[in-house]
């Protein structure tokens, strides 16, 4: 039987990215995103994708997604992917309340109301994997991020709160944090070449990461090969979030005297 996949923030970079993954691995792809235009031009990338414009904030737009989606596929998804997510940039201390709460409710709320939604099919069907994209931001967090680090935080937590809450009932949880990602909220930051290049320098693995790196972990954790992984949160990273000691180096001890004045 086909497998089904609901991915949210879908109408382009990351999302974009896992959605065709799935579909080339025979999954049957929905597409959640408020980009109608977006949107529209990913899913007739996916032969038989179904797109769904909604806010994932708002419980009843997403409830009738899944109930659609269940309509259409014969069945809720077997799998989740909640991609959706915002960032504000600037100083902390000019961040207005209104865009800390609308990062907070987007990315973290928005990943809750989905779950919830798709969590309660999976949970009476008895099966189900969920992958909460979060972020090297939810470990190493940025000065400029406004309320982005805390919510990817929030999610990593909630990622292990849902996986204790859902495994006895046969559904998995687990996240993906992306590092320095060439793709995404993170292409316009890339597409500066000093940029590019000093970033590609501090990671160990001497390379920025791709949408392709990020859609291959999701891959993974949604498989039968994962099937005993639960409330993990794997960094996608090249190494970059336990680094810090690779970019402060200390200089070897001075060689001692040896014994007897040799």
């Amino acid at each position: 039987m086909t497998k089904t996949a609901l991915v949210t923030g879908a109408g382009g970079g990351l999302g974009a990215a896992i959605a065709r993954r799935l579909a080339g691995e025979g999954y049957r792809v929905a597409l959640l995103d408020l980009d109608a235009a977006g949107l529209e031009t990913e899913a007739a990338r996916i032969p038989g994708a179904l797109a769904f414009t909604a806010d994932v904030t708002d419980e009843a737009q997403v409830e009738a997604v899944v109930a659609a989606m269940a309509e259409a596929f014969g069945d809720g998804p077997d799998v989740l992917v909640n991609n959706a997510g915002i960032v504000r940039f600037g100083d902390i201390l000019d961040h207005s309340v209104a865009d800390f709460r609308r990062v907070v409710d987007v990315n973290l709320t928005g990943t809750f109301i989905v779950t919830r939604a798709v969590a309660r099919r999976m949970a009476e069907r008895g099966s189900g994997a969920i992958v909460n994209i979060t972020s090297l931001n939810a470990v190493a967090p940025s000065p400029d991020a406004g309320a982005y680090p805390a919510t990817k935080a929030a999610v990593a937590l909630l990622t292990e709160h849902l996986a204790l809450a859902l495994a006895p009932r046969g559904v998995r949880v687990n996240a993906v944090a992306p590092g320095f990602i060439d793709a995404g909220m993170s292409a316009p930051i890339y597409a500066d070449a000093e940029v590019r290049a000093v970033r590609g320098r501090a990671v160990p693995a001497r390379s920025l990461g791709t949408a392709d790196d990020v859609a291959d972990a999701v891959l993974f954790l949604v498989s039968d090969r994962a099937r005993y992984i639960h409330g993990q949160h794997l960094m996608v990273d090249g190494g970059v979030s336990f680094s810090l000691k690779m970019h402060l180096p200390r200089r070897a001890p001075a060689a001692k005297p040896s014994a007897g004045g040799r």
